[in-house]
């Protein structure tokens, strides 16, 4: 029989395909979970961990000193328990005595070896080395020291008092690792990386498949006393459609689909944000407050852009509570007030309705009685975006704005405004941390891009100067009232236009139990249960 290429590899690959259910099948289906990553993985370095699609397999495969519950509160992880000085500036940490590294040859006889503070005093220092290049040294730079006392302690000293530093450590950045594999020149870490985490790495076939498989020697129980994780196997497969990726999931070929894609939302959501009636009965919706707060900036050295009635105007100009449910099926909090969104200490519910097409119309009018050109602006965006950049194009219009839309590739887009060269843009800010100083720094004069991120270059001495007070409150009462005043500034000045705050939305199926959504959007997998 003749075989043309084509059907040979498509051959190979159906072999490959059938080792890989057969390896998997070797326990019930009920053990593995499932999803796709439509964005790809490009290493499982945490070092590298700068987006969700690596810090969710890094999130089942590493530890850090501490983690954050559901809640988004700071818990022990391999630190049992830490202290605090009264000014803020050392923290002395007391690591668990029953972590060990995932097995490797590299840890000879055992195979396998306990974590020291040792491992975190090298691990720190990886990511801060300029050959590594990792982009997650900027969780340290709070930093003036740190050091192992002993295998149990470790100290870190800051250069000033800097409230959200435990839950910068919580990030995957400040993840422990082995020196026995990251510095075997055989070894290609990122794409076979040992941690300490509930799974361990097993294979990952790039753009195709990854398989975590349990780690048996994992340190956490449950309160009866169990030892997580209660999955046996995660598979992760690589469709770059997300279309794609729905289809899989409806058809129960994937346990999990996260987030609002505009191929389905209409498919799976009512404009009111519930379920579509025939699929309530199939699978489950978990939604809750996402640390994610979408926007449109000014570039204040734009002339136009500067004129606090023009910012005023357009932030008056439109129905956020049409928009969240005709664009966004009600995924989404129109109800806007600063930069905060809710879930954070500082959060404040607006008193009233932004949506005041009357006032924004007068603001217009008095601009236009000093000014010989007709008022034009242009709105970047990506395509994603576009379905909502056309609205806003058609409020502001009604009040005598014209408004050109500018799409461009999410790459580019987030290049122009990292250089300030945009006018007006949209963006979102995603908390890398959960604490509001992480919203607010936008703001901060001396974070001007491109050393920072402040890409509207607004700038406020008052502002300034209560960001500095809150950057020297340990009193997490009076920090959270620094926090609204810093807020409220900006929520009168308009360097941004709050469009919404984001809901995390997530879609399992019916025998998917345990898996709690969080404000950060993380995924966390030693606690869930399929049955």
């Amino acid at each position: 029989m003749k075989y043309r290429f084509g059907s040979l590899l498509f051959f190979i690959s159906i072999l490959f395909l059938v080792g890989c259910v057969k390896e998997e099948r070797a326990f019930s289906e009920n053990d593995v979970f499932r999803y796709n990553e439509s964005a790809n993985i490009q290493t499982l370095d945490p070092a590298f961990a700068r987006n969700m699609a690596i810090i969710w397999p890094c999130t089942q495969l590493f530890n850090g000193l501490v983690q954050l519950d559901d809640s988004l509160q700071v818990a022990p992880d391999i630190a049992k328990s830490w202290v605090i000085s009264e000014n803020g500036m050392q923290y002395e940490f007391i690591l668990r005595n029953d972590v060990y590294f995932h097995k490797h040859i590299n840890f000879g006889k055992d195979s396998t070896r306990l974590v020291t503070a040792y491992d975190f005093e090298y691990s720190f220092n990886r990511v801060l080395s300029e050959d590594l290049a990792s982009p997650g040294t900027w969780v340290f730079q709070h930093v003036n020291s740190y050091r192992a006392v002993n295998d149990s302690v470790f100290k870190i000293d800051l250069k000033n008092p800097f409230p959200a530093f435990l839950s910068l450590l919580s990030m995957k950045y400040a993840s422990v690792v082995p020196k026995e594999i990251t510095e075997d020149k055989s070894i290609d870490f990122r794409s076979n990386p040992i941690g300490t985490g509930p799974f361990q790495f097993k294979i990952w076939e790039e753009n195709v498949k990854l398989v975590l498989r349990k780690n048996p020697n994992y340190h956490e129980k449950d309160v009866s006393g169990k030892r997580l994780p209660y999955l046996e196997s995660i598979a992760i497969t690589f469709l770059p459609d997300k279309q794609s990726g729905f289809m899989q999931f409806i058809q129960g070929k994937i346990d999990m689909i996260s987030g609002l894609d505009p191929s389905y939302k209409d498919e799976l959501l009512q404009p009111n944000g519930k379920l579509q009636e025939k699929y309530q009965n199939k699978i489950k919706m978990l939604t809750g407050p996402y640390l994610n707060t979408e926007y449109l900036g000014f570039n204040m050295n734009d002339p136009l852009m500067n004129d606090i009635r023009i910012r005023q105007a357009l932030n008056h100009g439109f129905d956020r509570t049409k928009l969240v449910a005709y664009l966004r099926n009600g995924m989404g909090d129109g109800k806007v007030n600063g930069m905060i969104p809710n879930g954070l200490p500082g959060f404040q519910s607006a008193k009233d309705p932004l949506y005041n097409p009357t006032k924004a119309k007068e603001l217009i009018n008095q601009v236009k009685k000093n000014r010989k050109l007709p008022i034009e602006i242009t709105l970047s965006t990506n395509n994603t975006y576009l379905d909502i950049a056309e609205y806003l194009q058609r409020e502001w219009e009604r009040l005598g704005i014209k408004v050109k839309i500018d799409v461009m590739p999410p790459s580019t887009l987030r290049q122009a405004i990292a250089t300030n060269k945009l006018s007006f843009f949209r963006g979102s800010w995603i908390a890398d941390y959960p604490d509001a100083e992480n919203y607010l720094s936008l703001f901060y004069s001396k974070n001007f891009t491109p050393n920072g991120p402040n890409y509207t270059h607004f700038k406020n001495t008052t502002y300034d100067n209560l960001y500095q007070q809150a950057l020297n409150t340990v009193d997490d009462e009076k920090r959270t009232e620094l926090y609204q005043q810093m807020d409220a500034i900006t929520a009168q000045q308009v360097p941004v236009i709050i469009l919404f705050y984001d809901k995390v939305a997530r879609f399992t199926q019916k025998n998917v139990h345990n898996l709690q959504p969080n404000a950060m959007n993380g995924l966390n997998l030693k606690y869930v249960k399929k049955y």
